[in-house]
Parts: structure tokens; C-alpha cells; sequence
């Protein structure tokens, strides 16, 4: 069809304008490079004879090992796909959820990012085989589908890729989409490109929306109503202390209360070094931590620590330790927000006030910590919902009013007790998603092995 073929020129037009910007980015984070040839469908040897424990017989046949076809074969595994951090996370929930219920069951867990790969390395299960998802290239997704043979594909959030979802589909393969959501930018697109993305939405089986304004966006691009189920946030579910961790990133800052500022994007880094200059005058003993989004921008936030008069201590540089009482600490390595959420004294979560959409506020509510967010939280919309109809959680709309409730926070230790129980309480209670969706999945994936 013409807009098939319209698709595919934008997309390699689209890709190739972008090709500097991946090389740029494999520069920088240095592992972006690995494991190029699977975003082509090509895989190496280990990933195929991971794939042919389950596949013995098809591989056989296929050429691609020389193995002798064994007597017992498995079930093709369930392939999950997740993008960010925060996607990754969720999709590691699911697969224990679903694992703890079946041992048996197997997954394939691709991501694109090598940010994605670290945080999934730590996700998937020993027999679970690991991969860069497949350009959405007609070829591309061919090769990788041929190789895999899933059973079933399970997307996260807002990872629509056309070619990829609509090839599936052809091969009889169900397709779910689990947590959700529409941004409030995309959905006006969406909504004006119904007649090209109401056939990919209407390929999957079942998807299950964060909330019913994303399942309602989801219906006005042209999903299938009777596919739709709400079924809150997975992410309610995601988050877990990790007291190992909290009691090493302790070793490392030092006693003392502690401001953070959780997934700081551009900008946000000076607001904090601002308030935390005056906060030092009524507080001299309290520690400013910031930990950007993005490692590989630690650079520039220490250029701009550096600036503002204090000493710079990176978590990325060992046991380097603080210079001055007044040393600010900066957090750029991965995997450890969870443990610096769990020891703040008050926390801060960016791209919230100088950029928008949000970074997830779940994790500090979680511990018990009062927790401070911008204007700009449309990513967790229903999240927020939920949390500000509880009082859980405390929303600013300027620096000058970040300022007011960090102030305030740290003169008055009751306020901070009482809003962090609140958010605890408040997530608890949001609790038991996951599981519900595995139970589904499981189910419905039972039904079509039978059929």
C-alpha cells in the first residue's frame, strides 16, 4: 500500500539525517557500538546458540548451527521490548511476575540503547537471551523474526514500530502492549494519523493502558476499543529498596542529611547549587547530591558545580573523596538512583522544572521521602493524579517555589515524616498490577499454545 511505501522512505530518510547522531552518541557512551549487527537481524553465534537450546529442530533445518537435532524441544520464547531505564525496569518486573508463575517460561528482551542493555543485563534470567532491537526496516525486521521465532511480542508504553508490529502480525503472532500511555504531544499525532496508525494499533491483541485518558487517546488513534483494558501503572509496582546499596552510596557521602536531585536534566543542576548555597547558611551540615539523567552530561554539571565555588566529588571515580565540608557530590553512574532515593533527607525529581515530562517520582514516594516535582510531569500523568489526590507528593511551579518547600522541609523534620508517609502509603496501596497482567498474559498465551 502507498503508505507503507511512504513510511518506509521517511524512516530511511529520517535515519539516515540521524546516522551523525548515533556516531556522535557510540563516541561518547563508547558501548553503543557493540552489537551493531543487531539492529540489522544479525546476530552472533552465542545469540543463536542461546535461541537454538529452545529451537533445535528449526535451526537444524534453517543451516544456521551445525548441532544434532535433539529429541526434547521447548517452546519459543516470549520476546519483550523496552527503551529507557524506566521501560527496562517494568519489563523486569514482568518477567519475574510471569516467571515466579511459570519457571518454564523464556524470554527474548531487546532494548536500542546501550544505557537500555546495562540496566536490562541485570533483568533477565540466565536461560533469557539479550538483544538490540531490529532497525524497523522490512529486511531487518524479517532476519530478526526468522531468528527468533517468538511466541508471542510484548512492547512497552509507546514503542510503536510499524514495520516491525504489522510483520508480526502477519505471522500469527500476538502482540500486547503493557503499560500504556500517550504523551500529551504525541497525542494530537496520533489522533490526526488515525488512518496509518489505526492499523498498527489494531494488530495487538490486548493492550493494557496506565489510565483512561491514555486508553481513550489510544481509541481516538484508532485502537480497538474491545483490545483496551485500563489497568493502572506498572511502575506503582517497579520500585524496590535496595538496603545493600543504600548502606554503600552512605559509605561513600558521608553522615549528615542529604538534598537530592534524582535524574537532573540541563539546568535543573544550577537551580539546585542556587538553593543549596542559601540552604547552607541556615544548614551548613546538609549534602547536596545530583544525579543527572544522563551520565555522560556529568561533565558539564561538574564544569557547572565547579562554577558556583564548591568542590566536586564523582561517584564514578572510585574513592575520591570530599575536599571541603561543603563538597557537592555528583552521582553519574547507572543503576544506583534507587539507593541514593533511599538515604535523601528530601528529594528532588528532574525534568520536571526545566524540562518536561518528568523523571519517575514513584521511587522516592516508595521510601518514604518527601518528594518535590516541577510543572512538568506529563509522562506520569495518572501517577501524579493518584498522588496529588493523596497529598502525597508536593508539585512547584518555579525555582523561587522549589526553594520555599526545600526550606522548609529541612527546618521541619515533622512535615517531612508526614508527607513521606503519605507517599509511601499512597504507592503501596497502587500496588499488584504487574502481577495481574502476568496471570492474563499467561493465561491468554495457554489458550493459543492449546489451539
Amino acid at each position: 500500500m502507498m503508505k507503507w511505501l511512504l513510511y518506509n522512505i521517511l524512516f530511511a530518510v529520517a535515519y539516515a539525517a540521524m546516522v551523525p547522531c548515533f556516531l556522535l552518541r557510540m563516541k561518547r557512551r563508547g558501548g553503543y557500538r557493540a552489537r551493531m549487527g543487531d539492529r540489522f537481524g544479525k546476530y552472533p553465534h552465542e545469540v543463536i546458540d542461546a535461541l537454538c537450546k529452545e529451537q533445535s529442530v528449526e535451526c537444524q533445518e534453517s543451516g544456521t548451527t551445525n548441532h544434532e537435532p535433539r529429541t526434547t524441544k521447548h517452546e519459543p520464547r516470549i520476546w519483550i521490548h523496552a527503551v529507557s531505564v524506566g521501560e527496562v525496569q517494568v519489563a523486569g518486573q514482568l518477567m519475574r511476575a510471569m516467571r515466579e508463575r511459570d519457571p518454564a517460561v523464556r524470554f527474548v528482551f531487546s532494548t536500542t540503547s546501550s544505557t537500555g542493555w546495562k540496566q536490562a543485563e541485570g533483568q533477565i534470567g540466565p536461560e533469557d537471551v539479550l538483544i538490540y532491537n531490529p532497525l524497523d526496516f522490512a529486511g531487518c525486521v524479517k532476519r530478526a523474526l526468522d531468528t527468533v521465532k517468538p511466541k508471542a511480542i510484548v512492547l512497552t508504553e509507546s514503542e510503536i514500530w510499524p514495520n516491525f508490529i504489522r510483520a508480526a502480525k502477519k505471522r500469527g503472532i500476538p502482540l500486547y502492549i503493557v503499560n500504556a500511555r500517550v504523551s500529551d504531544r504525541s497525542a494530537p499525532r496520533y489522533r490526526r494519523l488515525r488512518w496509518f496508525f489505526g492499523e498498527v494499533l489494531r494488530a495487538f491483541s490486548k493492550i493494557y493502558a496506565q489510565s483512561d485518558l491514555d486508553a481513550g487517546r489510544l481509541v481516538a488513534a484508532g485502537a480497538n476499543p474491545a483490545t483496551v483494558e485500563v489497568t493502572g501503572s506498572f511502575k506503582f509496582d517497579v520500585a524496590h529498596r535496595n538496603p545493600a546499596k543504600e548502606v554503600e552510596l552512605r559509605e561513600w557521602i558521608g553522615p549528615g542529611e542529604i538534598l537530592l536531585g534524582g535524574s537532573t536534566w540541563p539546568g535543573e543542576d544550577e537551580v539546585l547549587l542556587r538553593i543549596y548555597r542559601e540552604l547552607l547558611a541556615s544548614h551548613p551540615d546538609v549534602k547536596l547530591v545530583i544525579a543527572p539523567r544522563h551520565f555522560e552530561k556529568a561533565d558539564a554539571v561538574e564544569a557547572n558545580i565547579r562554577a558556583a565555588g564548591f568542590t566536586c566529588v564523582r561517584r564514578s571515580r572510585g574513592g575520591e573523596s570530599a575536599a571541603s565540608p561543603n563538597a557537592v557530590y555528583l552521582a553519574d553512574t547507572t543503576g544506583e538512583m534507587m539507593g541514593l532515593f533511599g538515604i535523601c533527607t528530601v528529594a528532588f525529581v528532574g525534568k520536571s522544572l526545566c524540562a518536561h515530562g518528568s523523571q519517575n517520582m514513584i521511587e522516592p514516594c516508595l521510601c518514604g521521602k518527601p518528594t518535590i516535582v516541577g510543572p512538568y510531569t506529563e509522562n506520569f500523568r495518572p501517577v501524579m493524579s493518584d498522588l496529588l489526590a493523596g497529598a502525597a507528593i508536593v508539585q512547584v511551579q518555579s525555582e523561587d517555589e522549589l526553594k520555599g518547600e526545600v526550606l522548609r522541609f529541612f527546618g521541619d523534620a515533622g512535615a517531612r515524616t508526614a508527607l513521606g508517609a503519605r507517599a509511601e502509603e499512597a504507592v503501596r496501596r497502587r500496588c499488584g498490577v504487574v502481577g495481574r497482567c502476568a496471570d492474563e498474559l499467561l493465561a491468554t498465551l495457554k489458550g493459543v499454545d492449546a489451539q
